[in-house]
C-alpha cells in the first residue's frame, strides 16, 4: 500500500473515530487515535518539524473558528467540551489529523487555492452534516452554522494549503522548505 493512500485511510479511521467517539461519549477514543495516526505521519515523514508546525497552525485555526461557532451558539456538541463556548478537544484534534493530509493524500491541491477554498465551502460544511447524522454534534441554528462554516473553510483551506506548501516535510523532491537547512542545521 503506498503512503498517499495509507495516509487516506488513517485519516477516514481518525475522523470516524473521532465522531463516533464523541456520539458515545468516549471523545478520548478520538483523541487517541488522532495521537497514533499524526505519531505515525510524523515517523514517517521525511522532516518531522515542519509537519508539526503545519499541525499547530492547523490546530490554531480550528481552535479559533470552530470556538467561534460553538460560541455563537450554532452547534452543540454533546461531548469533549473543556470549557464553555471553546471548541471540543476532539475537533481540534480532527484539525491536526485534517493536517496530516495536507503534504500526502490532499498533496494535489498545493498552488491551487481557489480550487481549495471551492472544495472548503463545499466539502467542510458536509462533514460536519456527516458529523451530525452520526451524533458527535447538534445543529442548534443550522442556517447560521452553514454559512459559518463555508466561511471558514472557504479561509481556511486556501489558507491551510498555503502553509502546507511553506511546511511540507513529506516531500522527497527538496522543493519544500527545510527548516533545519533554513536555521543552518542541516
Amino acid at each position: 500500500m503506498n503512503r498517499t493512500l495509507i495516509n487516506f485511510v488513517a485519516f477516514q479511521a481518525g475522523w470516524f473515530s473521532c465522531v463516533l467517539g464523541a456520539a458515545a461519549g468516549l471523545p478520548l477514543f478520538g483523541l487517541l487515535a488522532v495521537a497514533i495516526v499524526v505519531f505515525v505521519h510524523l515517523k514517517l515523514a521525511a522532516r518531522p518539524q515542519p509537519e508539526m508546525k503545519l499541525i499547530v497552525i492547523a490546530v490554531l485555526l480550528g481552535l479559533v473558528f470552530d470556538s467561534l461557532i460553538v460560541s455563537n451558539g450554532w452547534i452543540r456538541y454533546p461531548s469533549g467540551m473543556f470549557a464553555a463556548g471553546v471548541a471540543p478537544y476532539w475537533i481540534l484534534g480532527m484539525w491536526a489529523l485534517f493536517a496530516t493530509t495536507l503534504n500526502a493524500s490532499m498533496k494535489w491541491m498545493k498552488g491551487k487555492a481557489v480550487l481549495a477554498a471551492v472544495m472548503g465551502v463545499v466539502f467542510g460544511p458536509l462533514s460536519y452534516v456527516a458529523g451530525a447524522r452520526l451524533g458527535g454534534l447538534e445543529f442548534v441554528d443550522y442556517r447560521s452554522a452553514m454559512i459559518a462554516l463555508a466561511v471558514i473553510w472557504a479561509i481556511a483551506m486556501p489558507v491551510l494549503v498555503v502553509m502546507a506548501g511553506r511546511f511540507d516535510g513529506v516531500s522527497q523532491d527538496g522543493t519544500a522548505l527545510d527548516l533545519r537547512a533554513a536555521e543552518g542545521k542541516g
